[in-house]
């Protein structure tokens, strides 16, 4: 016996056939005594039509940051509502619960919520009845009473952080793959299936953009110790352990993985007055609007007039509201001026074992070289390295860097 939760992506819920394919692969995975918890997101490519509806009503729609998160919410109660109906169809009882209903509690932040609490009550009765329960991931409740909803991967969040308040044995995460890869699948056709990976590892990679999971979640299975078991929904493929250390597979390579990220913008804030205080009047207004930061780069414009240049990336869905805030800080700083480039993205190699072992930066740049591909930025951390590329060359770049890293045999 045993409390799981599984977490089912858009596109394993895009259809009623599909949705109907989910039920009966739970009810058949399931074993007597078994407790279930499944977490969906919404079906197919519903956010997407749903941001393409608010934006026949109004241009900017994320100036309405409250109405977006009303909007979008409703797409996960689609997909719950239709799941728990599939279960009892099928003869097994179902409940569908919103986020909010499943004790979700989230800050006052919306289109990007931070799960603050969860308190699973309400989960915990259905379960005790008898029932299959099926919560819409994505979303939670806020001190407002307002719906908010937790950014992109928000669904992969909600599976763990739920799993992790009902102290479940495992948290099954399904997606279009069959577990985590050195690199992304649909780009690198050599990409090694892993059995298992450290979730330090695993949050570096989430963060650099390994699409399969998103990093709060992996953050989440962390801080509550829960291991992920990422799996295909289409397959019965065992997949990849997100987990804190190896337990039955030996590490093969160093690096354990290449990443590339296409959602990426870089700024410049040239000519810039060089005394204290201007990266903090740059970070904080940005910071204030929740737009993270990354790969902040400083360097000497002209020694003889005291200027520099900043330059850093931020994510493209957050360009256009960075792109303001930065402009407006630049003229009262006198600055030179602005510069903004959207054809950029980012590749990167992580892998725990990297510090300290000599030559790794030298081989990921080597690789790049010989594909004659330029580096614009560098940045990196105890077990990573990112490069800033252009958009066009990062097929080119993640297939040298793995075939460096991960010869053929």
């Amino acid at each position: 016996m045993a409390l799981i939760v599984k977490k089912f992506g858009g596109s394993s819920v895009a259809t009623a056939e599909k949705i109907m394919a989910v039920a009966r692969r739970v009810l058949q995975d399931q074993h007597p005594g078994d407790q279930i918890v499944v977490v969906v997101s919404a079906m197919g490519d519903t956010t997407d039509d749903l941001i393409a509806l608010a934006k026949k009503i109004a241009p900017e729609p994320y100036h309405y940051t409250r109405e977006v998160d009303m909007l979008l919410s409703t797409g996960e109660q689609v997909s719950i509502a239709l799941l728990a109906m599939a279960f009892n169809t099928l003869g097994h009882p179902a409940v569908s619960l919103t986020g909010p209903q499943a004790g979700v509690i989230s800050n006052v932040v919306y289109t990007k919520g931070k799960i603050v609490d969860i308190t699973p009550k309400r989960v915990l009765e259905e379960l005790d009845k008898g029932k299959i329960v099926v919560v819409a991931g994505f979303q939670g409740i806020n001190a407002l009473g307002d719906v908010t909803t937790l950014g992109r991967g928000g669904s992969d969040t909600s599976a763990v952080a739920i799993a992790g308040a009902l102290k479940a044995d495992s948290c099954e995460i399904f997606t279009d793959v069959d577990g985590v890869y050195s690199a992304d699948p649909r780009v690198v056709k050599d990409a090694r299936r892993m059995k298992e990976i450290t979730y330090n590892e695993m949050l570096e990679m989430a963060r650099l953009g390994a699409v399969v999971m998103q990093p709060r979640s992996v953050e989440m299975g962390k801080h509550f110790g829960v291991p992920i078991h990422v799996r295909s929904t289409f397959t019965q493929q065992p997949g990849t352990i997100i987990r804190e250390e190896y337990t039955v597979e030996e590490k093969e390579f160093i690096i354990r993985g290449v990443t590339h990220d296409n959602d990426v913008a870089k700024i410049a804030v040239l000519g810039v007055p060089n005394r204290p205080g201007i990266a903090y009047t740059i970070f904080s207004a940005l910071a204030d609007a929740n737009i993270d930061v990354d790969m902040i780069v400083q360097s000497i414009r002209n020694s003889e007039t005291n200027v520099i240049d900043m330059v850093f990336t931020v994510a493209s869905s957050d360009l256009s509201q960075a792109r303001t805030i930065v402009e407006k800080i630049a003229r009262q700083l006198e600055a030179i001026g602005t510069l903004v480039e959207e054809d950029v993205a980012k590749v990167s190699v992580v892998g725990a074992g990297m510090f300290g072992s000599p030559g790794i930066a030298a081989a990921m740049f080597g690789a790049l070289s010989e594909a004659q591909v330029n580096i614009e930025v560098i940045s990196t951390s105890e077990i990573s390295i990112s490069c800033l590329i252009k958009e066009s060359q990062v097929k080119e770049a993640v297939n040298a860097i793995h075939a460096k890293f991960f010869p053929t045999k």
